[in-house]
């Protein structure tokens, strides 16, 4: 673009002050103009005249010596000026707050003196930001590459700065207006101000807890940054971190013995700091988006869909291995993106929406070890830390159930899959069984290749252990699959052939409850993935779904009193993992424990629903490719083996009834009716009967009994006649 000749007065005194009285030269500082936007002046060769100057067809002057810079002292208690916002009590909470974390940021990584991590960075600049160059935009590869860049892969255009990592590849760097940069820097105080003066001590929480199992961070970087000022950052990351570790204040020996910081202050600002970014977004717009959507009560699909606008715009979609920009930066990007996919898809699972990221537009190479930084020898020995290795292998392998569950979204719940399968009418549950066939071997082969490092019972001293997140995530997808299985129980379907499928999803309910039964507090206190809240009441809308297609009174009673210990399994546990509340509450406004006219709820079973023909006769189930054999093989897939994640015989269940599958029947179960079984408890003593040993055991003295019963739970529930019935 053409620009106007400044006058000539300008040309003398741009001219003459080339070389100012510091020594500086005009290449080395600012123009006027630039200095007083605070913004980067970029001088093309053999050019008077900076982009900036010639976009506004300004005069390019160095006439103006540097203004002395003016720091607010956050130290300081003087009046406050005319027009100045009064401080908040929080701002004055501590007057030997270190100064140096409210100096100045940097403009420019790439200047920046020493060794830094931070040069040459792509998605990590300060004050300025870059997004994607698709291939269908106004700008194209080959005449792009036809520009003169420099060494660093930059070409200063317009409207802002060519960058090229690859040679297909490209992305435009624009500098954030100088309006952005004072409301950021404002944001960031106020955000401070309201941790002050804890906010070191509260990223150290963060990256002892949080970060090992979360890990989408660079550690070293955020600190680099952190330990220069906090004004380095965006103010929605900075207070994500400060929201999450809040929630282990306790576990900072500094810490718990002092008033804790007002988190629902930086809860209401997170949301409108996430929006003001969302159009200028750099990698930690998306980090800052996946920590606030983590929270037990901040899941947002819209977000979600935000953060994924945000992420192809910032090119996380897209395979980075042979990108030119630091190595650090590579991983972190491959680590940050599938995240991204895993919010996706567990978010996908519990709003019940279909995914936003599509395989088709998605290169990104599956993360290795060497993607993670932090190794087991940077582990934290403070008391209370999360183990690092346990946190990466919980990482990597729930990036891969993620992918999974994706399929079975796919294959059973989008709205041509749901139909197709509806229109096959009697034939519908075979059908179901043969897509369903690979996906659970998938999954089968997903939970027998967990290390023992993964196990539920493999806890250390001392540690948290976030490995419950990850079997939790386990469970609710081979619910899910079995829910699309179950979907089509209707009664005129082959009973041999519902049987083996109730088997099969009966068996998946009661190894989800023993799970939740073996949790211990370092699984309770540790961090857990965003969608765990909603998994746990997925696994009880399942239960709640097997009871009500119960087909005789036996079955519901089952199912009920399976139920009421989760209900109780989760109410008390729940005292140190507060989002398992979500789950109680739901269980306790069931219809499965609702009264009517002081009687327990029960289901009524279906009505024959048979469809008939011209003449009246039964349609007949089209012919299928797998025989009885083989579906009982696949009701059976992951029952018989020992399982990795608790150490003993999936077809052990402390106490809960499994079927076993011989020949072409289902063995009968041999303990009597709930409501027999609820005949041979003495509710005055307290004695109980115990059908797996046929002993009788008193209810006060049964656990020291024997060691069988040490790990097998009481529950305590009412039997429809009001009574205390206890049993295991």
């Amino acid at each position: 673009m053409a620009s106007n000749p400044p006058p000539k007065g300008q040309q003398h005194a741009s001219t003459a002050s080339k070389l100012s009285a510091n020594g500086w030269t005009r290449k080395d500082r600012p123009c006027d103009a630039c200095r007083r936007r605070k913004s980067r002046c970029i001088m093309p060769q053999d050019s008077e005249t900076c982009i900036m100057c010639q976009s506004r067809s300004e005069g390019c002057t160095f006439v103006q010596s540097p203004q002395r810079r003016k720091r607010r002292r956050l130290d300081e208690d003087g009046p406050i000026a005319d027009g100045a916002k009064p401080r908040s009590p929080e701002a004055d909470k501590s007057s030997n707050y270190p100064a140096v974390h409210a100096k100045p940021p940097i403009d420019d990584y790439t200047a920046l003196p020493g060794p830094s991590l931070l040069k040459q960075t792509l998605g990590l600049q300060n004050r300025q930001h870059g997004q994607y160059l698709g291939q269908t935009t106004e700008y194209d590869t080959r005449l792009i590459n036809l520009s003169p860049f420099n060494g660093r892969g930059e070409y200063v255009s317009m409207p802002g700065t060519l960058r090229r990592v690859s040679q297909q590849t490209h992305f435009i760097m624009k500098s954030e207006s100088q309006a952005e940069v004072d409301d950021e820097l404002a944001n960031l105080d106020l955000v401070e101000s309201i941790v002050r003066p804890h906010g070191r001590a509260l990223v150290d929480l963060y990256f002892r807890i949080v970060h090992p199992s979360f890990p989408i961070m660079h550690k070293k970087v955020f600190l680099e940054k952190y330990d220069r000022t906090y004004r380095e950052f965006t103010p929605p990351v900075l207070a994500a971190v400060y929201i999450l570790a809040l929630n282990w204040w306790s576990y900072s020996p500094d810490l718990v013995n002092l008033p804790k910081p007002d988190v629902h202050k930086l809860e209401k600002l997170a949301p409108k700091m996430m929006s003001d970014v969302l159009n200028r977004p750099k990698l930690s717009t998306v980090q800052a988006g996946l920590l606030l959507l983590q929270r037990p009560d901040g899941d947002s699909w819209a977000l979600t869909g935000q953060l994924v606008a945000v992420a192809q715009n910032l090119g996380l979609h897209l395979d980075c291995s042979k990108w030119k920009i630091p190595e650090w930066e590579r991983s972190l990007r491959k680590r940050l993106a599938w995240a991204l996919y895993m919010q996706d898809r567990w978010g996908a699972l519990i709003h019940g929406r279909p995914p936003l990221i599509h395989d088709d537009d998605w290169s990104v190479r599956t993360v290795e070890a060497r993607d993670f930084p932090e190794t087991a020898e940077d582990d934290d020995d403070e008391e209370g830390s999360s183990d690092i290795e346990k946190g990466r292998l919980t990482f990597i392998h729930m990036i891969s159930l993620s992918d999974i569950l994706g399929d079975i979204l796919r294959t059973f719940f989008t709205l041509k899959a749901t139909a197709n399968l509806e229109s096959e009418g009697v034939n519908a549950t075979m059908i179901t069984l043969e897509k369903a066939k690979p996906l659970q071997l998938r999954l089968k082969e997903w939970y027998s290749n967990l290390p023992p490092a993964l196990a539920v019972g493999d806890t250390r001293a001392r540690k948290l252990s976030s490995t419950g997140s990850l079997h939790l995530a386990y469970f609710a997808a081979e619910v899910t699959l079995h829910r699309a299985i179950i979907r089509f129980d209707i009664s005129n379907v082959d009973e041999t052939l519902r049987s083996i499928t109730r088997a099969a999803a009966k068996m998946r309910f009661t190894s989800a409850i023993d799970l939740v039964n073996k949790l211990e507090p370092a699984h309770l206190q540790s961090f857990w993935y965003f969608a765990s809240k909603v998994n746990l009441a997925i696994i009880a809308t399942f239960g709640s779904l097997l009871w009500a297609t119960s087909q005789s009174l036996e079955e519901a009673d089952f199912y009920r009193s399976q139920l009421a210990e989760y209900r109780w399994t989760l109410r008390v546990s729940s005292k140190g993992a507060e989002f398992m509340k979500f789950t109680v509450g739901m269980l306790d406004a069931s219809t499965v424990f609702m009264k009517e006219g002081g009687k327990v709820t029960t289901p009524k079973p279906a009505k024959a629903t048979v469809s008939q023909g011209i003449e009246g006769d039964q349609i007949q189930p089209a012919p299928s490719s797998m025989d009885v054999n083989q579906i009982q093989d696949f009701a059976a897939t992951g029952i018989n083996e020992v399982s990795p994640s608790v150490g003993y015989s999936a077809t052990e269940s402390g106490g809960f009834y499994e079927p076993d599958f011989e020949g072409s029947t289902l063995a009968q179960d041999i303990r009597p009716p709930w409501s027999d079984y609820a005949e041979n408890v003495n509710f005055t003593a307290g004695d109980i009967q115990d059908w797996n040993l046929d002993q009788l055991y008193n209810f006060e003295s049964a656990q020291g009994v024997d060691p069988l019963l040490a790990s097998r739970r009481f529950i305590q529930e009412y039997d429809e006649r009001g009574n205390n019935f206890a049993g295991f």
